[in-house]
């Protein structure tokens, strides 16, 4: 589970960045709480490629999750610590659109169940809020044209969601400070990586981080002029740039 002070820091971090007079858009997954769910069900969690394989019985699950405990404690924290939040499940009223997808496994493309890529995002109803003084804090489970619903991973929606907005910033927040060239060498953290650089690099890293760096190259291949992968929001972290 999320510690308390990891999220006392993430509650500060946002409201200083709309007290900034920047507009913050939370997207959040929910993996740890995800995975304490799916074994009180009884379920098994599996991982192929970075991402979790999502059954008929447990993406009920991982959307109750997301909805039901993260959302609703992300937008209780910031409320109680004077900042104006709205749950938004990306899964009600066509706010995240999805389709399935594949990921690559060992080079193989590979069918990982209920997983869905976003490719259409409700951005009138999150400029909305915006315009209301609102912060949007998007859950990121999602349907598809048909309302099957997808698990979709909170890295990837995040990029959608921020080209989708013409985001200034995407802020990748991670476990870590950043990216490494050389992980665990603490010593080897990079400040700032060109998306030629990184892409270069993902296929050296852990299985985990995969994920995010690609949301990162797909951000600014679509438009958003800065990335940065942080474990603060206060930190400066890993910058990625075109």
């Amino acid at each position: 589970m999320v510690e308390q002070s990891a999220l006392t820091a993430f509650v500060s971090g946002i409201k200083d960045l709309q007290t900034a007079g920047k507009n913050p858009v939370v997207v959040h997954g929910g993996g740890p709480q995800i995975s304490e769910g799916l074994k009180a069900a009884g379920i098994v969690s599996e991982f192929k490629g970075g991402y979790r394989v999502t059954t008929a019985e447990s993406v009920t699950v991982v959307r109750d999750v997301l909805v039901n405990e993260v959302n609703k404690e992300l937008v209780d924290l910031l409320n109680a610590n004077g900042a104006i939040a709205q749950g938004m499940p990306g899964d009600i009223a066509d706010l995240l659109m999805a389709e399935h997808r594949t990921v690559l496994v060992d080079g193989v493309q590979t069918d990982i169940g209920l997983v869905g890529e976003v490719v259409a995002v409700d951005t009138a109803a999150i400029q909305s809020a915006i315009a209301a003084g609102v912060i949007p804090v998007i859950s990121t489970a999602a349907r598809s044209i048909t309302g099957q619903l997808y698990n979709v991973n909170a890295d990837t929606a995040t990029s959608a969601v921020a080209i989708a907005l013409n985001a200034q910033e995407m802020i990748m927040l991670t476990d870590v400070p950043g990216v490494y060239a050389n992980w665990p060498d603490r010593d080897s953290l990079l400040t700032k990586l060109t998306a030629n650089e990184l892409t270069k690099l993902i296929p050296s890293l852990e299985a985990g981080m995969v994920p995010k760096l690609e949301a990162c190259l797909r951000a600014i291949s679509g438009g958003v002029p800065n990335v940065r992968v942080v474990g603060n929001l206060t930190d400066s972290g890993t910058q990625v740039t075109k």
